[in-house]
């Protein structure tokens, strides 16, 4: 089936991709001998997972170790077998702290799966990505039984394979290497969704991805190559011309979107039984000697799959999970694989900014370039005032998506970006 070209969206930025450092790097498993592996109890939005083992007590792969505690939460599974060495709380190298779960691994290939899904009904289907603790892969991990449950009729299925950040290719790996698997995993999304139309958005940058899904008879939206293309409320846009107004869902359109990651994982687990414990990882930037991807478990430490590169070089100065836009820089190399983590990146001098920021010089180009109509110049005015309730009635802070382009395209390199996560957090507490 021929490509579908899809509509365009106005604003955003064009960034440079990076992606030749790891796009032709297979995914690979790293060696881990020697390593603990520390998975967190927070790794999803909504409440964090309550353990319910200790330390002494042997685990296998793939057995619950963590329980959701609330109506928005994610259950979690032991990624590796072996010990439970230590129930304890611990900083997560991001500039905060969560419980752990820490494992020594044992070298043994024990599992404790589900048993593969014979009735594949939706309410078997919701069940079972539950009961594996699946949630959104592309990073906003919001649990995906609750997503594939929305309280108004779905039509449409979008499955993300943008991957618009620079750098980042686990996606793109992904897709060449499980095509069947995701084209499987989004049948099972779509049923238990009672949605009759899956399509799958894949931006220009990526034609052996395209041409792979083409093949498969899965409709492919041929994307522009534009930051945030990725975005879901542009996604949806480019897709099927329908638009989310703000403070609405996009269930509210009949859509729901989901990553290609989260389409392997749902497949693995109705098929395999497979609780979702391992991820591909990208590593990559000019600060790491060898870039690569990586099928790691959950809580693999970032400081061996670093080691698995080659290592991180001298001339590195930050690193950060995720994308360049929208990750998050790390305190050290003490972070751990969670089932949002996309990536690792170590960046040199030339790669990121490192001067500190001076005066706004009123050129406009943040609000030029928002996705989404607003004014983060004002935003970040009223938050440096503390008058939080201004930066929404005035910068429309809420209906932000947190790309980060007005902080790339600022002249005067201010800290837009954290000044809207600051105004949220604050008005999210007043609330």
């Amino acid at each position: 089936m021929k490509a579908i070209k899809a509509k365009p969206f106005f604003r955003g930025v064009r960034l440079r991709g990076r992606k030749e450092l790891s796009e032709n790097m297979s995914a690979e498993r790293p060696d881990l001998a020697g390593c603990e592996i520390a998975i967190p109890m927070k790794q999803h939005v909504g409440a964090p997972a309550q353990p319910i083992v200790s330390a002494g007590e042997r685990v296998l792969r793939g057995q619950p170790i963590a329980v959701g505690t609330g109506t928005v939460c994610a259950a979690v599974h032991a990624s590796v077998t072996g010990t439970v060495t230590a129930v304890e709380e611990r900083a997560d190298g991001r500039g905060g702290r969560c419980m752990f779960v820490v494992i020594a691994p044992d070298g043994t290939d024990d599992e404790a799966f589900y048993p593969s899904l014979e009735q594949r009904d939706p309410a078997s289907i919701l069940q079972r990505i539950r009961d594996c603790g699946i949630v959104g892969m592309g990073g906003a991990g919001f649990p995906s039984h609750i997503k594939l449950s929305p309280p108004v009729p779905v039509d449409t299925l979008i499955v993300n394979g943008a991957e618009c950040e620079p750098y980042l290719t686990c996606d793109d790996v992904l897709m060449r290497e499980n095509r069947d698997a995701i084209v499987r995993g989004a049948g099972y999304m779509a049923t238990a969704l009672g949605a009759q139309r899956i399509l799958i958005g894949i931006e220009r940058n990526k034609p052996r991805a395209a041409a792979l899904f083409e093949e498969s008879g899965l409709p492919v939206i041929l994307l522009k190559k534009q930051y945030p293309m990725g975005s879901e409320k542009h996604l949806i846009y480019c897709c099927t011309g329908r638009k989310v107004a703000p403070g609405k869902l996009p269930a509210d359109v009949g859509a729901v979107v989901q990553n290609v990651a989260t389409a392997l994982a749902v497949c693995e687990a109705v098929e395999r039984g497979k609780p979702l414990i391992e991820r591909v990882v990208t590593l990559s930037g000019d600060g790491i000697t060898t870039p690569k991807n990586l099928l790691c478990p959950i809580g693999a430490p970032l400081s061996a799959l670093a080691n698995a590169c080659g290592g991180i070089k001298e001339t590195a100065v930050k690193m950060v999970a995720g994308g360049p836009m929208t990750g998050t820089a790390l305190t050290g190399t003490n972070a751990v694989v969670t089932k949002t983590t996309s990536g690792f990146l170590f960046m040199t001098a030339d790669e990121t900014n490192t001067q500190p920021p001076t005066n706004c010089i009123n050129c406009g180009r943040c609000a030029d370039v928002c996705p989404m109509h607003l004014m983060p110049m004002q935003t970040e005015f009223y938050v440096n005032a503390k008058e939080y309730d201004k930066a929404e009635t005035y910068g429309g802070v809420l209906a932000c998506i947190e790309c980060g382009a007005c902080s790339y395209i600022c002249p005067a390199r201010r800290p837009l970006a954290q000044a809207i996560k600051t105004a949220k957090e604050q008005l999210r507490r007043k609330a």
